[in-house]
């Protein structure tokens, strides 16, 4: 019964937005941005750039998502979107696989669909990668490394299982360890957090106690870092391990000044979600995708094309030194 209720929730949520998103956009298409969770700051900075569209735009874009990150919960919004009759999709799954079928009605209702982060879903128009994946998490691997001194324990953390993008990033981050950094040694299986700081810290606390001489730790979901970096403050273990993951300032900023995490990686979420919500409109103004392509947008002014696959180059590094030049 309470998992219905916050289905519920969510759907009187989501109906709530395209009313009011149709009323002060009339005449526009209705674009549904549909994230893997509501609330927390990646996905309030994507929405961000949602509402920057819809303005510059004239379609009424606008941005739902779950209360928890649960893919029954994201399938529901996208069915109760399918419902209300929206024009398109622009959805961040939490489950790619999970997510198919609703995709598959989506589509064959004539709904425009574009994903991001889902290289491999088989029912979108586009999918939309800021980057390759499994380089952006060679990337992580190499400033872990260096600050690691090429030596030691190290453990991965992801926001769950069946996110697809998160385990590219471990897995890229994993080959490139092993082909360059064979002093290091990884520990334990992949740990799963729910999107959850929370529960990254209960995880990050796990390991600690389990691996006693650890020295890195590498994170996923915009979330991990921050779990990680607590748990490692209060242990006042700072000068004794590295910590590097996908994050945001605002989310990780506090930990990154104190050194209980050593830099954070990421895209901006607000030019994705911008980025997603114009390709929705090239799609359904039956205008063609080309490799090199520039969508007008940083990071993405020369895409390259494979298949469906959209990827962009957007991927910035951030440390204590430039941190203060990304206020978001």
């Amino acid at each position: 019964m309470k998992k219905r209720t916050v289905l519920l929730a969510s759907a009187l949520v989501a109906g709530t937005a395209l009313s009011a998103f149709a009323a002060s956009h009339s005449g526009g298409k209705n674009i549904a941005t549909v994230v893997k969770i509501a609330g927390i700051q990646w996905f309030n900075r994507m929405e961000e750039g949602v509402n920057k569209f819809a303005e510059e735009s004239g379609n009424n874009a606008f941005q739902v998502g779950p209360a928890q990150a649960d893919p029954q919960q994201q399938a529901a919004l996208i069915e109760d979107m399918i419902a209300q009759g929206v024009d398109a999709l622009a959805v961040v799954p939490m489950s790619p696989e999970a997510l198919e079928p609703v995709l598959k009605r989506a589509m064959e209702a004539g709904i425009t669909v574009i994903t991001h982060e889902a290289a491999a879903q088989e029912n979108t128009s586009y999918d939309l990668e800021a980057f390759v994946n499994e380089d952006f998490g060679a990337n992580l691997m190499e400033q872990l490394a260096q600050c690691m001194n090429g030596e030691g324990e190290y453990a991965v953390f992801v926001g769950s299982l069946t996110s697809q993008t998160h385990n590219q990033w471990v897995d890229g981050a994993i080959a490139h360890q092993k082909a360059n950094y064979p002093n290091m040694t990884l520990v334990g299986d992949k740990n799963e957090t729910a999107d959850d700081a929370e529960k990254a810290y209960t995880k990050a606390q796990e390991v600690l106690r389990a691996f006693p001489n650890i020295k890195g730790m590498q994170g996923s979901a915009s979330t991990d870092v921050a779990g990680i970096g607590r748990a490692i403050e209060e242990r006042g273990k700072e000068d004794d391990t590295c910590v590097f993951g996908t994050s945001l300032p605002s989310i990780a900023g506090q930990y990154i000044e104190t050194g209980a995490v050593d830099g954070i990686g990421f895209w901006d979420p607000a030019v994705a979600g911008e980025a997603m919500n114009t390709l929705a409109v090239m799609v359904m103004d039956g205008k063609t995708v080309t490799d090199g392509m520039d969508l007008g947008l940083p990071g993405y002014e020369n895409i390259s094309l494979d298949g469906k696959v959209i990827y962009g180059s957007a991927w910035v590094n951030v440390n204590k030194e430039n941190m203060a030049d990304y206020p978001f």
